[in-house]
């Protein structure tokens, strides 16, 4: 039986009063203006006569059912057509080879047009359909490129609606969201939806589900929330499977713009934000959400850090190298040594745990070991203008002007990614940093300057990498304030975070070589006269293997000392706020070798302290056979090994998260799956490892290479070093375990 659904307002002696009621569909309806009345059967409940104050709530728009336009579940596109090969025969099921995790998309299917990656481009177009809904909404996701990734709604074969993919740079996300039109104002006419790839390169490619049409807007809204500024640190609710939200905070002008992943619900860890200059003014926290999204009420106000008295004793953190507080770091910056602090300035999102919103973050201390970290050195001046890759030196004679007359400056060179290479200078020992009112001071195709003083010349030099005309440089300029460069020259085949300085070659006293090195850790013998570099024959060299990358050093060391520290890139650490770590300091040194002089890199002597007194030896030696021997080992470890090594065999190397072995046949150390040529000295090896809790590095023969490797699936491992050794020629293994101490606590 049908019903009809009235919210009535009932008047009764006896007061009574009801809410909605439903009627037989037979009932017999006497309707006036506002005065109804119902004859029903008699009851105990209802006299035979009752007058209603009655209200019909009719069934509006807003009850009607939605109607799909297309899901995409189906093995074929049809009825919809496809041209060009980007969207393939039939609809995606989640991501395709080479492409990111793909979310948010409904049940199994999706349009996708990364098929055949970001280069295929095509069309899929819909079969005509009348409009019978106030809105169309749909899931979409992929590049932001209007007219070359999007879907667009035809009518009379012109575009009157069109939306886009949230991406235009490199990170992003692959999650879909939704995303509604008004097309009220097209009730009845009949129109044809077209989803577009005509995009190549980086984020070309477009994602779409769930084409509905329906009565209310499942987009995207503006919200706001006001708070006056109280407390110093503005907690930022985080969940990495949320998506991406751009936030801006304004106090009337723009204080920041970022984004972030904000939490719906409980936050897997809050990001935050230092409001210390702001503290007394209100604020106004801006961005766009779901309808019915609460994210910006699980923003708060304190003044200690997030988890502070956990901060650093997270179970994941490593225990001596350099991490964040909070979010994702990479390439080291602008690293200076300067009235007692060693600097670490460092590629820094602090709002999240992936690449993005690009700071330079801050960290100083005594010894390079022991860090202690800064609030956010330099912030993006704007949205999409970040701060990327630069160094730092003390213009010790004020050449520049920036000093204040008591002390040098610590000046400093970034690129900001809307403007180019951009100078700035702290007179508080690096605390805050001052802009140069006459930036950029270089504009090219290119990032990454490293400042250094040419003692002959009398000159600063700005060696930047460069990609004018398609081609990977280094380009030197110079200058002698800091503020105003000439071009001098350029060398080719460096890629990135470019670094040049000088050192010595023992064993050979008064020459000295020039070492010029990119972000792949590879690097270049010759000599630089202020202006030029002219290579040593023989081409370039490598040192470091595995997970390091954009590696700089130190200006200004005290010790006279050449320090490099670099990124441990792709050494994540799921589940924690935290992401990415920075290498162990090492010194670098030039020696003569069989093949030629080559750079050397071990670790940095203040990295002894952390031993912690316990120690344990084993030694063994066969004439044939095998050898097999084993020792406990801490969580955190440094373990030196000396293996006469022979002709023949392989040595083995077993520990928690990884395994090491050198074939003494071929010269190769290897480490996990990275490989490296290590020649024996006297038929010998030497090897030192440094075990932390994410990582090892290993340093062969005193640090002629180097190899760094993530550590997985460490806890499920035994506490034990097992080494074995295969082989029919005379072997002997010593090994010496030190348990280390964290920097931390």
């Amino acid at each position: 039986m049908g019903r009809n659904r009235m919210a009535c307002s009932w008047s009764m002696a006896k007061d009574w009063n009801f809410g909605t009621v439903d009627f037989p569909a037979r009932s017999t309806l006497h309707l006036g203006p506002r005065l109804i009345m119902i004859r029903l059967p008699f009851s105990p409940v209802f006299p035979s006569l009752v007058f209603l104050s009655l209200f019909m709530v009719p069934t509006g728009s807003d009850d009607r059912p939605d109607l799909t336009v297309a899901d995409f579940e189906g093995t074929s596109y049809a009825p919809w057509s496809a041209e060009g090969p980007a969207f393939g025969t039939a609809p995606a099921r989640g991501a395709w080879p080479g492409q990111m995790a793909v979310e948010g998309f409904a049940g199994q299917g999706l349009v996708n047009s990364f098929q055949g990656g970001d280069d295929s481009t095509g069309t899929l177009t819909s079969s005509p359909f009348v409009i019978e809904r106030t809105h169309l909404s749909f899931l979409i996701g992929g590049g932001k490129y209007p007219g070359q990734t999007c879907i667009d709604l035809l009518l009379d074969g012109a575009v009157v609606r069109t939306a886009t993919g949230p991406n235009d740079r490199p990170g992003g996300s692959e999650r879909l969201e939704w995303e509604s039109w008004d097309v009220a104002d097209l009730a009845g006419k009949s129109v044809v939806v077209r989803i577009v790839d005509q995009r190549k390169g980086s984020w070309g490619h477009i994602n779409v589900d769930q084409i509905v049409q329906s009565d209310r807007s499942r987009g995207i809204l503006a919200k706001t929330r006001e708070l006056p500024i109280e407390a110093r640190y503005l907690y930022l609710p985080v969940d990495e499977k949320a998506p991406n939200r751009r936030v801006k905070v304004t106090d009337g002008t723009l204080i920041r713009e970022f984004d972030i992943k904000l939490a719906e619900g409980n936050p897997a860890y809050f990001a935050f934000l230092d409001l210390t200059p702001f503290r007394g003014k209100q604020i106004q926290i801006e961005t766009r959400l779901s309808v019915d999204s609460k994210a910006l009420e699980g923003i708060r106000q304190e003044n200690l850090l997030p988890d502070h008295l956990k901060l650093y004793g997270e179970p994941g953190r490593p225990k001596f190298h350099f991490t964040s507080r909070r979010g994702w770091l990479n390439d080291p910056n602008g690293l200076v040594f300067f009235e007692g602090e060693y600097h670490l300035f460092y590629q820094h999102n602090p709002y999240g745990w992936d690449w993005g919103n690009m700071h330079w973050g801050h960290a100083v201390s005594p010894d390079l070991i022991h860090w202690s970290e800064e609030p956010i050195a330099i912030y993006p001046r704007n949205y999409g203008d970040w701060a990327f890759s630069g160094s730092a030196v003390v213009d010790r004679q004020n050449s520049s002007g920036f000093g204040d007359g008591f002390a040098p400056p610590l000046v400093g060179a970034y690129t900001s990614t809307g403007r180019g290479e951009c100078i700035v200078f702290s007179r508080d020992r690096g605390r805050t940093w001052s802009e140069f009112a006459g930036n950029p001071v270089v504009k090219h195709a290119g990032r990454d300057p490293r400042l250094l003083w040419h003692e002959p010349s009398k000159r600063w030099v700005m060696a930047v990498y460069d990609e004018t005309d398609g081609r990977r440089d280094v380009a030197f300029y110079t200058s002698v304030d800091l503020k105003a460069w000439t071009f001098a020259s350029k060398i080719s085949g460096f890629y990135e975070c470019p670094d040049l300085f000088e050192l010595p070659v023992q064993g050979d006293p008064g020459r000295k070589l020039w070492v010029l090195s990119a972000a792949d850790g590879e690097y270049q013998l010759g000599q630089f006269d202020g202006k030029v570099f002219t290579p040593e024959p023989g081409g370039k060299h490598k040192l470091w293997h595995g997970n390091f990358y954009a590696a700089q050093t130190f200006s200004d060391e005290p010790k006279g000392r050449r320090i490099q520290i670099g990124w441990d890139q792709g050494i994540g650490f799921p589940g924690e706020p935290f992401n990415q770590q920075m290498s162990i300091p090492c010194e670098l040194t030039l020696r003569p070798t069989e093949q030629g002089v080559r750079m050397f890199a071990e670790p940095v002597a203040e990295l002894d302290t952390l031993r912690n007194g316990s120690r344990s030896v084993a030694n063994s030696s066969a004439t044939s056979g095998e050898i097999n021997t084993s020792m406990p080992v801490g969580d955190l470890f440094e373990l030196n090994l000396v293996a006469e090594v022979g002709n023949s065999g392989v040595l083995t190397l077993t520990f928690p998260g990884a395994s090491l072995s050198y074939d003494p046949s071929k010269k190769l150390l290897t480490c996990n799956k990275v490989s490296a040529p290590l020649e024996p000295i006297e038929g010998r090896i030497k090897l030192r490892l440094l075990v932390d809790r994410g990582s090892v590095e290993v340093f062969g023969n005193d640090g002629r290479v180097a190899i760094v490797q993530g550590l997985k699936d460490r806890e499920q491992a035994a506490p034990v070093v097992k080494a074995r050794f295969t082989g029919t020629d005379k072997r002997s293994i010593q090994m010496e375990m030190n348990t280390l101490r964290s920097t931390w606590r």
